[in-house]
């Protein structure tokens, strides 16, 4: 496999985040695109929509540059109706996953497991049914339990669920814990609200607190490379509350990672993804829409050129883009000043 390519801040970029679709049948009240577009059911792409020969094309050309995995997100993605035929058609050198609300999993996880899918992120921000219609504005509660069974069921352990850390949920996280410690084949990925992306800043909490409980509990911290992300061990408890006796066994113990992005430097660091937009832009970071680079009828020439482009001009967001300043905020660049205004 060739070298991946470098930014100048020595980051390479191994990874892809393809969104397939801006179309949502949720309407979660965290995000920022708040249920778009026709959501009756799987369909063929929309007009704004790169169609499967682009998705491929894209993967077959990044493939070139060392990108080895690709996460299909959305909205979501299983709104799109060719979702399998791309994952049949992606290079067989990258790994495969996607972010779904698992509301469409029932009924297709075995085919797409079957078409080359190696791991799924199901969006689940809690186990009650009416707080989590509270926070998703859906009565879809049962079917995302049953999709992550169905994902289960296909082999596609291990299954992360996916929970939005903020005001409306931090009462949940404890019980969310416990369940993925109690049932094998589910891991945890706690994810820091993000107030830059909804404009509510009052909704978010400290996750520090997070942190610092799930360092009291754990029996086990270690940390990803990528994005220096901390992954805590937790055991599941016996009936009368005792921890089992090898503590340090992940057998019988739920994985909880924390992804904490906002004004994490260390994060930003370690980024090594490039993200594609549904109509076929670049995107060299999530927070920012000042990077976007077409890619023009995505001819592979095109690809290559505008992948280059985007890889040489990421830049972390904190730490360069925004800077901290004398009053520990953050502030943009003056560097970055000119490229914003034009």
């Amino acid at each position: 496999m060739s070298t991946p390519l470098s930014d100048e801040f020595g980051r390479e970029v191994t990874g892809v985040r393809v969104s397939l679709t801006d179309r949502c049948n949720f309407d979660c009240v965290y995000c920022h695109n708040e249920g778009l577009g026709d959501t009756r059911g799987p369909m063929e792409p929309a007009d704004d929509e790169m169609d499967a020969d682009d998705v491929v094309r894209f993967l077959e050309v990044v493939s070139e540059f060392g990108v080895d995995s690709v996460k299909f997100t959305g909205g979501e993605p299983m709104l799109r109706e060719d979702l399998e035929g791309i994952l049949r058609r992606t290079p067989d050198s990258m790994e495969t996953s996607m972010t779904t609300n698992g509301t469409f999993l029932p009924g297709r996880a075995e085919a797409l497991a079957e078409a080359g899918l190696d791991r799924v992120n199901v969006s689940q921000d809690a186990l009650d049914p009416d707080a989590f219609a509270e926070i998703t504005k859906s009565g879809a509660y049962d079917r995302v339990m049953e999709g992550v069974e169905a994902a289960l069921d296909a082999g596609l352990a291990p299954v992360k669920l996916n929970m939005v850390v903020f005001e409306h949920t931090a009462g949940y996280v404890e019980g969310m814990v416990d369940h993925v410690a109690a049932n094998d084949g589910l891991q945890l990925q706690l994810i820091e609200y993000m107030p830059e992306l909804t404009g509510r800043p009052e909704w978010n909490i400290d996750i520090g607190r997070v942190h610092d409980w799930l360092g009291d509990i754990a029996d086990r911290v270690e940390h990803r490379e990528m994005h220096d992300r901390k992954r805590y061990w937790v055991s599941d408890t016996d009936p009368d509350g005792a921890a089992p006796a090898d503590g340090l066994s992940d057998e019988g113990a739920g994985m909880v990672e924390i992804v904490d992005p906002v004004g994490n430097e260390n994060f930003c660091a370690n980024c090594g993804r490039v993200r594609v937009t549904h109509e076929g832009y670049l995107k060299g970071c999530l927070n920012r829409n000042d990077d976007l680079r077409s890619m023009g009828e995505m001819s592979r020439a095109e690809i290559r050129e505008a992948f280059r482009e985007v890889v040489a001009n990421r830049v972390p967001y904190y730490g360069e883009y925004l800077v901290e300043n004398d009053r520990g905020e953050w502030e943009l660049n003056e560097k970055y000043l000119t490229d914003a205004s034009a």
